[in-house]
């Protein structure tokens, strides 16, 4: 029997693997084992949102914690590669771009077991983003590259990677999205901070160069008072971002303004907020993608995305990194007419045919080719 272990250590792993996990499912000549590293360990992170996707319980949980970058991805390689040790899996299935999925990746490369890497060809062409690097050396390593759109397949076919390893599957985020969607939007969080659907602009913060620096930190926040001057603002806030802001007095600054400040939310919760948003500012990844798929207007406070797919197919606009930026947010109705190819709510099954062809195991599944 064929063995896959799946690596797993930040919130937006287990959304994109889910789908994965669960297709792969259906070959029953394949063994599944789920490792945890515990990059991200607060439970709004990590436990809440493994029980609202329905996530199989970690076979292993690592512990790596925070730290340095090097040091969560040397305790997080170090501690894979016992896990490889004691299970031999025939293959390594890593996804995004955190510190865990290069530790993945790499201590199953240096022991001689292929590795797939699912939302492979992102690319911002910003060095001094850690997701860069860790995503350009995790496609490096990798055996099998599933992307979620075309310009990723250009991205890898520049690096000279071999297009007979691409597959464009589609994005596997978008499943968990469509499938929680129904009871997402059943909780209706905006309700219980008395705001109307459409009537409010949600805010995620988290990146580094946003809030490690106090002095942009505060502006930030200065920024983020003025736009609850003008409109109903909700604003989840990370732990490491809400230590920050604490720290500076910042905080209680916000909820002064008029600013929800809430803590960090399991994925269902948040999923609900953002269904109800006429808006989202984000300095994220992954809420591009999920914004465009709902039809929500999206302003990224960063300079680059590589998701420039959410630009020209979607919802989203890139404001730079200016402060002062921000007060371009407004709300606006939801578009609907947002479709993005292959973005349907089946990557998951796809990925899985390509898994089990490449192994060898269940019927002839057909290879999704890079369109």
């Amino acid at each position: 029997m064929s063995k896959v272990a799946h690596v797993v250590g930040a919130r937006p792993n287990f959304v994109k693997m889910a789908p994965v996990i669960a297709a792969l499912g259906a070959y029953p000549e394949l063994d599944q084992v789920v490792v945890h590293t515990g990059q991200h360990y607060d439970p709004a992170l990590s436990d809440k949102v493994l029980v609202d996707l329905g996530f199989r319980t970690p076979d292993h949980v690592l512990g790596v914690g925070s730290g340095t970058h090097a040091e969560q991805t040397a305790r997080a390689l170090e501690r894979f590669e016992a896990v490889l040790l004691e299970e031999q899996p025939s293959l390594v299935v890593v996804a995004g771009d955190v510190n865990s999925t290069l530790a993945g990746a790499l201590a199953a490369a240096k022991l001689g077991i292929p590795v797939a890497h699912v939302e492979a060809g992102l690319r911002s062409g910003d060095w001094t983003m850690p997701e860069e690097i860790n995503r350009v050396l995790t496609d490096r390593l990798s055996d099998l590259l599933f992307v979620h759109s075309p310009e990723a397949v250009e991205n890898l076919d520049r690096e000279g990677i071999d297009l007979s390893r691409v597959h464009n599957v589609g994005n596997t985020m978008i499943d968990s999205l469509f499938r929680l969607r129904d009871r997402a939007a059943r909780c209706r969080r905006w309700l219980s901070l008395g705001l109307e659907e459409g009537g409010y602009v949600l805010v995620t913060l988290h990146r580094p160069s946003n809030v490690d620096a106090p002095d942009r930190l505060v502006a930030i926040s200065d920024a983020l008072a003025r736009l609850a001057a003008r409109e109903r603002v909700v604003f989840p806030v990370h732990p490491r971002t809400r230590a920050r802001l604490e720290a500076l007095g910042c905080l209680d600054r916000l909820v002064y303004a008029g600013v929800a400040c809430l803590d960090a939310l399991p994925y269902l919760e948040f999923l609900s907020l953002e269904l109800g948003a006429g808006a989202v500012l984000t300095d994220s990844g992954g809420i591009q993608e999920e914004t465009s798929c709902l039809g929500i207007r999206c302003f990224t406070f960063r300079n680059n995305t590589e998701r420039p797919v959410t630009i020209t197919l979607g919802t989203n606009t890139l404001i730079g990194t200016d402060p002062n930026a921000i007060d371009v947010v407004t709300t606006a109705p939801r578009d609907a007419t947002v479709a993005i190819p292959l973005w349907d709510g089946a990557a998951g099954s796809r990925v899985a045919a390509v898994i089990a062809a490449t192994l060898a195991v269940g019927s002839s599944a057909e290879l999704v080719q890079p369109e």
